[in-house]
């Protein structure tokens, strides 16, 4: 395992029960999976992603916390894969 990989899935602020990783809907986990990807194949840190999440959740503390990873993972992209096609609405995967 990666050791960007190691730190994300080790990040004590993901939800958890019983230790394990939870996810309310299947895009969660995806989006998860293509955080560390994206970190992995940049050679960067994790904290470099992190930092757009902390970003968003203070932008919008009420916001559930998947919709500010979902919106901290295209702020990300747009900074680091400028070029990259995001779909429209990206930041607000769950509907609410």
């Amino acid at each position: 395992m990666s050791d960007v990989r190691s730190l994300a899935l080790a990040d004590p602020d993901l939800p958890r029960s019983n230790g394990e990783l939870t996810f309310d809907e299947p895009w969660q986990g995806r989006a998860l999976a293509i955080a560390i990807a994206l970190v992995e194949r940049l050679d960067l840190r994790w904290d470099d992603f992190r930092r757009h999440l902390i970003a968003a959740i203070d932008d919008e503390p009420d916001r559930p916390y998947w919709d500010s990873w979902a919106t901290a993972l295209d702020a990300f992209v747009a900074e680091h894969l400028p070029n990259a096609a995001v779909p429209p609405n990206f930041g607000s995967m769950s509907g609410s």
